[in-house]
């Protein structure tokens, strides 16, 4: 089963245990994306694939293997509306890509795993969705090491899984360099901030709005420092809950490729006067939490 706590120091560490088959088939992806990569052009003489098309073909055989170790035999129904996913076909910076997740509200889905194919740890994050809550949008941002698959599965409280994908180019994310300095970054980590936007109508009934950032370099351990250039140790949020009025609204557990600084925005229904209480853990055991009066957000 992959772990979106999976830690960073080496593909096992970080990665996840998969079958042996599996592992086979992705070493035999890497191999080839690698090779399409760094080979001399003459390499592609055999080839009647362009390097792009052979690199998309290598990658398209990581999602069987995934979607087996994270639901085992278990259909994914694909071509519906119950859920989709909206991300850029080319990312401007493949540490922060913007990811947003629409929910059916007719579905009454109660969990989404979000995973990078191609990304050291695949699954993203995992969220939990308290029914009732009225959440049925979501966005983050994500890291994205190499030109990818994105899959977002879907489960409904009778259990049936739901699958949509969105192909991101995009790479180097998981490495890219922090945003900002660690030492302003260890000074405001755990500083929290929720804003609310004004109400929508979705389906007749009326939404609410709001976006809770978390400082926290969320470090996925493929960075270096740039002046010993020794690498930067894993140190990123693996669990969130969120809740208002001492009811959870959704929860999160999150892996590597949550960005620096993680943002998650969704909406939800009920009286916007009522406090949101967030709550947050890292690698390390630090908690972060605090309560917002949304007019004082």
């Amino acid at each position: 089963m992959l772990d979106a706590h999976a830690g960073p120091k080496s593909r096992a560490t970080h990665g996840f245990h998969r079958r042996t088959s599996m592992g086979s088939v992705l070493s035999l992806a890497v191999f080839a994306a690698s090779a399409l990569t760094l080979s001399a052009p003459a390499a592609f003489a055999q080839s009647t694939l362009s390097p792009a098309e052979a690199a998309a073909a290598a990658m398209e055989s990581a999602w069987p293997g995934l979607k087996d170790d994270l639901f085992g035999d278990r259909p994914l129904v694909e071509g519906t509306d119950a859920i989709m996913l909206e991300a850029p076909s080319r990312a401007t910076d493949p540490a922060i890509v913007p990811i947003k997740l629409t929910l059916d509200p007719a579905m009454n889905i109660r969990k989404v795993t979000l995973v990078i194919d191609e990304n050291p740890a695949p699954v993203a994050a995992t969220f939990d969705i308290t029914e009732g809550s009225g959440l049925t949008e979501l966005s983050t941002r994500v890291r994205v090491n190499a030109y990818t698959d994105i899959h977002a599965v879907a489960e409904t409280a009778d259990g049936t899984l739901y699958v949509t994908k969105q192909y991101v180019k995009a790479a180097g994310g998981c490495a890219a360099p922090a945003a900002k300095d660690a030492e302003v970054a260890a000074k405001q980590m755990g500083q929290m901030k929720l804003r609310a936007f004004a109400a929508a109508d979705i389906g007749g009934t009326a939404t609410h709005e709001a976006q809770l950032m978390i400082r926290h370099p969320n470090n996925s351990g493929l960075q270096k420092d740039q002046v010993t250039l020794l690498y930067i140790p894993a140190h990123f949020i693996t669990d969130l809950a969120v809740d208002r009025g001492g009811e959870r609204l959704f929860s999160m557990t999150g892996g590597i490729s949550i960005s620096e600084d993680p943002s998650f925005r969704f909406n939800y229904t009920g009286d916007p006067s009522v406090p949101f209480h967030a709550k947050a853990t890292d690698t390390e055991g630090k908690v972060f939490e605090k309560t917002f009066v949304p007019e004082q957000s």
